[in-house]
């Protein structure tokens, strides 16, 4: 088991972050590259089990709604299916892509009061063969500040 983390200050009342992310159905409309999400079982976005099915990139991934909290402001989700490592672009001397992950990722939120805004905490536990942990890792450690900013940009828009 091996771990990506990332935090980040977002300039926005935590109110205002959490009413766009609290609805695990709402991933189009603050991930830059979703470009659909359904929720397969007729449960609400918020409710514990439910299961989305979106599109990123091109490729359909499933996720369950494991822990949600208006309380603590923090929602917790779990790959469905492993996830397989993107398609290497073949260049000579690549190794041989890791083997699929299983993963639960864990979006928390904190007021900071200077200010008004909120501190947003996001981490990704990753399942992989050990030797495999680290080029997982590096992987999420960089889609997660990508997400975060589309969620900084999208909270901007909306001013």
């Amino acid at each position: 088991m091996t771990q990506a983390y990332y935090s980040a200050v977002l300039n926005h009342p935590l109110d205002d972050v959490w009413s766009l992310i609290r609805d695990f159905n709402n991933y189009p409309a603050y991930i830059d590259g979703v470009s659909e999400s359904l929720i397969e079982d007729d449960k609400r976005g918020d409710e514990v089990g439910a299961t989305r099915r979106f599109c990123y990139l091109g490729n359909w991934i499933r996720q369950r709604l494991v822990d949600h909290s208006d309380r603590q402001h923090i929602l917790t989700y779990a790959g469905l299916e492993p996830l397989p490592y993107p398609q290497a672009d073949g260049s000579p001397g690549e190794s041989q892509a890791p083997a699929p992950t299983r993963y639960q990722g864990t979006m928390h939120l904190r007021p900071i009061t200077e200010g008004d805004r909120t501190l947003i905490e996001w981490s990704v536990d990753l399942e992989t063969e050990p030797a495999d942990a680290d080029r997982w890792r590096a992987l999420f450690d960089s889609w997660i500040p990508d997400w975060a900013d589309s969620l900084a940009r999208t909270l901007d828009r909306t001013r």
